[in-house]
């Protein structure tokens, strides 16, 4: 199998609901909403979010957002009054966690070593 791209999915109870927390977490609006039940988030290094209305599913997904300095990220999503769960600092990679409104993990990652994909 050779994938060129990957696109992660997030199942939440209240589409709209959702779709503003990842809009105000990200400072834009999605970049599709190719059906009613999904919004979509393109990234500029590849990649795509899509949060889809799955009641049964919902808060059970987890995904991860490579970011280029975390405690920026960390700082800005302070003053916006996002709650950062455990943090963790390895020779590798440091991470953090949050939760989106129906309680899906979402893991902040920025690498450290070299050759590690950010």
């Amino acid at each position: 199998m050779t994938v060129s791209n990957v696109l992660a999915g997030v199942a939440v109870k209240n589409l709209n609901a959702s779709t503003q927390w990842y809009e105000w977490i990200f400072k834009r609006p999605a970049d599709t909403r190719p059906m009613p039940e999904v919004a979509e988030w393109h990234f500029p290094e590849g990649g795509w979010l899509q949060v889809f209305r799955d009641e049964k599913r919902a808060g059970s997904s987890s995904v991860t957002f490579a970011v280029q300095n975390l405690e920026d990220e960390l700082q800005g999503l302070r003053v916006q009054g996002v709650t950062i769960g455990k943090t963790t600092d390895t020779d590798m990679v440091k991470t953090a966690l949050l939760a989106d409104p129906d309680g899906n993990q979402i893991v902040l990652a920025q690498a450290k070593a070299s050759g590690i994909a950010s």
